[in-house]
């Protein structure tokens, strides 16, 4: 531990609120997807972030994985927010409990998901199927995409299901970290139910 100014501070902090304290606390360990179906408690529940840059939206997103229980999150190394300052703030300490794989390229892990058996589902607003037309007792991938262009083709072609969030109102579109809590909320009370 030791004295900053507040220069220091900011330039540690990425000019993000700081409060006049900062801590580097970053887990050397790396994950990969593997680790994260292997720590899995029960079938699988992951998210899969493609290109989420928006720093508020990835710590919401990490703040409702904790929540829901679910066992990880697959982001991209690159093109992706940072895990701290804002993202860290929006997380309220979960980015401290969810285990995170960074990978070099999303639609080669969600090829290496497929292979160990979970099934990806992505979000998209176009899609034909329901989210609650998904069966989440399965080992389950939930792919998000970025904001604004949604998941890119690639990433898109890999997913088994394309799931869409019907909308009633006027709006095209929920915020990214609404959607996850949505579709993660869902797969809860799914493994939660009484199976006939």
């Amino acid at each position: 531990m030791r004295r900053a100014n507040v220069d220091e501070l900011n330039r540690f902090s990425h000019r993000g609120s700081h409060q006049g304290v900062v801590a580097d606390v970053r887990d050397q360990t790396t994950l990969g997807v593997e680790d994260l179906i292997a720590g899995a408690s029960g079938a699988a529940l992951l998210v899969v972030l493609d290109q989420i840059e928006d720093p508020h939206n990835v710590g919401a997103i990490l703040r409702t994985v904790d929540a829901a229980g679910a066992d990880g999150i697959v982001r991209q190394s690159r093109h992706a927010a940072r895990l701290d300052g804002a993202a860290a703030k929006a997380s309220a300490g979960a980015v401290s409990h969810v285990r995170v794989a960074d990978v070099v390229n999303i639609a080669r892990a969600l090829d290496a998901l497929k292979g160990a058996g979970v099934w990806t589902v992505g979000l998209a607003g176009d899609a034909p199927k329901r989210y609650d037309e998904i069966d989440f007792t399965l080992p389950t991938a939930v792919v998000l995409g970025a904001e604004g262009s949604g998941l890119r083709r690639l990433v898109r072609e890999r997913c088994d299901w394309l799931a869409c969030i019907p909308m009633r109102g006027h709006v095209e579109s929920l915020n990214v970290s609404v959607a996850a809590g949505i579709v993660l909320f869902e797969a809860i009370r799914q493994r939660n139910s009484p199976r006939p």
